[in-house]
């Protein structure tokens, strides 16, 4: 781990050295390029600098500890030991997770989709405030939410959602999110007061980049252009603005309506065919690494049922980590970082865990 530790710092310092030079400011492509660079070591460097420094400052404790006979000088002495040796054991586990391999989709952007699942309208209903807390929670991250598609029901419902979530490290967090949801509570339309038990399904997949290589043969799809239905502005249902992309391969069918512009409405949904077929080929690379795939969590089948929201006990279980939350309130409302930072801590774990094999 240290020599690796040792070659990652002195290429921070090329780094660091090629970005003063004259010639790379005026090269943009070199220069990003070496900035994410910079960037993405930074976090490593840093700690291993502290990491040494309180491994200089146990040894300099240690060797004043022998020539020093003043006891209050000595009981700082060992205090200062004690702390820098604590700090040690903390860093050298930060620094094996900073070394593990990184998601190459993590830093990328999102497209969500939501699908209501068993339960008639009652999902639907689940499904569009499940939509609403994804909105809230990228609002809290400062991430930008665009709408695809979304075919509503008259109740104030969605049968289906997709969006985009636009910003720095969507991918890292919001990737946990995928798999089946399941609501308990007493619908509004229920006079016998009766729990019942509806689901939906999440898909979060990544944005595919440009030099991503997804090949969509022209013959191999069929687009149709409609006009758009439902609740939207002056344009809707007024010109044939809807585009709806159908690939026979594989099934998928996507829809866009969002949009005044049928070429807006075409592009939104070509990127979302795009991450639905990258997202399959990502899938089946993961069966294809099956013992990689059950040391992660979050990156599973998307069958597995991830979490409940029981309404009546005011209660959040996330099934995957065994994590039980006594504020479903303020997690409908968005507030689902504690939730995301118990998946990443525990996903660590299993990987480190795997490592230590």
């Amino acid at each position: 781990m240290f020599d690796k530790l040792e070659d990652l710092l002195r290429k921070y310092e090329q780094i660091m050295n090629e970005l003063s030079e004259p010639s790379v400011a005026n090269n943009q492509e070199r220069f990003r390029s070496l900035m994410k660079e910079q960037s993405d070591l930074t976090p490593i460097v840093e700690a291993y600098k502290e990491y040494r420094k309180c491994n200089q400052d146990i040894e300099d404790s240690l060797a004043m500890l022998e020539s020093e006979s003043d006891n209050d000088m000595r009981e700082m002495l060992k205090e200062e030991l004690s702390s820098s040796k604590k700090r040690v054991e903390e860093l050298e586990r930060e620094l094996k997770i900073l070394l593990l391999p990184k998601d190459p989709n993590d830093d990328k952007n999102v497209i969500v989709e939501i699908r209501a699942g068993a339960g008639g309208d009652e999902a639907a209903l689940f499904a569009a405030e499940i939509y609403r807390m994804y909105v809230h929670y990228a609002e809290s991250q400062h991430w930008k939410v665009e709408l695809l598609n979304a075919d509503e029901i008259g109740i104030g419902g969605m049968k289906e959602v997709n969006f985009m979530i636009n910003g720095q490290g969507a991918y890292s967090k919001m990737k946990y999110e995928s798999g089946v949801h399941r609501v308990q509570r007493v619908p509004e339309t229920e006079s016998g007061g009766r729990i019942h038990t509806s689901t939906i399904s999440v898909a979060v997949m990544p944005e595919v980049d440009e030099d991503i290589d997804i090949v969509i043969d022209e013959k191999d799809i069929r687009i149709d252009v409609m006009r758009a239905s439902g609740n939207g502005g002056q344009c809707v249902n007024t010109t044939d603005s809807a585009v709806r992309l159908t690939h026979y391969p594989t099934g998928i069918v996507v829809y866009s309506q969002t949009e005044k512009s049928q070429i807006q409405n075409k592009a939104k949904a070509f990127a979302l065919l795009k991450a639905k077929l990258y997202d399959i080929e990502q899938q089946q690379r993961h069966d294809a690494e099956a013992e990689m795939r059950r040391s992660q969590i979050g990156t599973g089948d998307r069958s597995e049922k991830i979490r409940t929201y029981n309404f009546p006990q005011g209660r959040v279980t996330d099934h995957r980590i065994n994590l039980t939350l006594y504020k479903l309130d303020k997690i409908m409302n968005g507030d689902i970082q504690e939730i995301i930072d118990a998946c990443i801590a525990a996903d660590q774990a299993a990987k480190l865990a795997k490592m230590n094999e």
